[in-house]
């Protein structure tokens, strides 16, 4: 398994070295129908700490964070959209890894997108069966 090396920034005053790891899942998005109230159910029952939403077109996106660079954020569903839950799985190549996924069978939901921020780039593909895998790396 190759390994890929990526500057990151978890904030705007912090830059980290960051090892790819393919296939990892190191970020879970949930989509709520209530953002805040996850937050705040997330906080007291599961001890989960937050930083101060990052302000997106969709509205706030509460970001939670572990050792390892593993966490995930919360953000507001969109219009007709289901509340559910998305796992990121860190790629080497964003490009290369969705296409990839397309050619193996995978659905188009969201192509590669730069995350604001400077914190890389995000693809979501629906996998036979129809289930939602989002991809994490690099351009």
């Amino acid at each position: 398994m190759a390994t890929t090396t990526q500057k990151s920034k978890p904030s705007a005053n912090v830059t980290m070295e960051r090892k790819i790891r393919p296939g990892f899942i190191s970020h879970t998005e949930l989509a709520s129908s209530n953002a805040p109230a996850t937050r705040t159910w997330c906080e007291k029952t599961l001890g989960w700490k937050f930083g101060e939403p990052v302000t997106t077109d969709q509205g706030p996106y509460h970001m939670w964070q572990f050792e390892g660079n593993q966490g995930g954020g919360i953000r507001g569903t969109g219009p007709g959209e289901p509340a559910g839950a998305v796992p990121y799985c860190e790629v080497a190549d964003i490009k290369a890894a969705y296409k990839t996924a397309l050619k193996n069978g995978a659905k188009e939901m969201l192509a590669p997108q730069e995350v604001p921020g400077n914190m890389g780039w995000i693809a979501v593909v629906q996998a036979p069966g129809g289930v939602p895998i989002g991809l994490w790396g690099t351009k």
